[in-house]
């Protein structure tokens, strides 16, 4: 072999390492295949897990949203629409009781004198077929009378009791001492009742809408 032929194969020796130092081995390619599939499984799983937390978070701000939406819903519906509590508490039961005796005192009280407005008063606190029947029977039967025989009537009302309370109607027991007094009997006339008077509220104020003597 001649010395041009001996640098021909050391040189190729060269390449042949250096080859062999680049070129990796099957083995190592394929550990570097799997080391990449698994980053990049392990990054498509954390993407995974992220989308769903931010599904979750998204999901639970909807929830709370319509719970607060919906007790909103409800609060107002029960303070501003409803509030049984409000129409119906120790309050509304005074102001139910006092409308009743207010009105039966109005009703029962009158003069010769001023019967047209003792009347028109008395009829501004009724409602209903009883306001109906009050009109007739004091038109056709009392006015007569009282003009006639001078009739004249007080009453007052010695105690009052709640028999039933709804926010729109109501049902109190009443005792009422009456007096009256005539041509025939100046001195006058005591007689002590009770009634049962049914209330009705029309537009926020309570009417009587019954009354019946028990």
């Amino acid at each position: 072999m001649t010395e041009k032929d001996d640098t021909s194969v050391t040189d190729t020796s060269v390449t042949d390492a250096s080859v062999t130092d680049v070129e990796p081995s099957v083995d190592e390619i394929d550990r570097r295949d799997e080391s990449l599939e698994d980053a990049s499984a392990g990054e498509s799983e954390g993407a995974v897990q992220s989308r769903r937390r931010v599904v979750g978070a998204v999901g639970m701000a909807v929830l709370a949203i319509a719970l607060i939406a919906s007790v909103g819903a409800t609060a107002w519906l029960y303070f501003f629409q409803f509030r049984p509590d409000q129409e119906t508490d120790s309050e509304a039961a005074k102001v139910a009781i006092d409308a009743a005796s207010q009105a039966s005192v109005s009703l029962l009280t009158y003069s010769p004198e001023t019967l047209d407005k003792d009347f028109a008063a008395a009829k501004t606190q009724l409602t209903g077929d009883f306001l109906d029947y009050y009109t007739d029977f004091t038109e056709k039967i009392v006015t007569p009378a009282a003009k006639q025989k001078q009739v004249k009537t007080s009453a007052a009302v010695v105690q009052a009791a709640l028999s039933q309370l709804s926010p729109e109607s109501a049902e109190v027991l009443l005792f009422i001492n009456q007096t009256t007094t005539s041509k025939e009997n100046p001195d006058g006339a005591y007689a002590a009742s009770s009634v049962k008077v049914g209330m009705t509220k029309i537009d926020g104020a309570w009417k009587i809408s019954s009354f019946d003597p028990v």
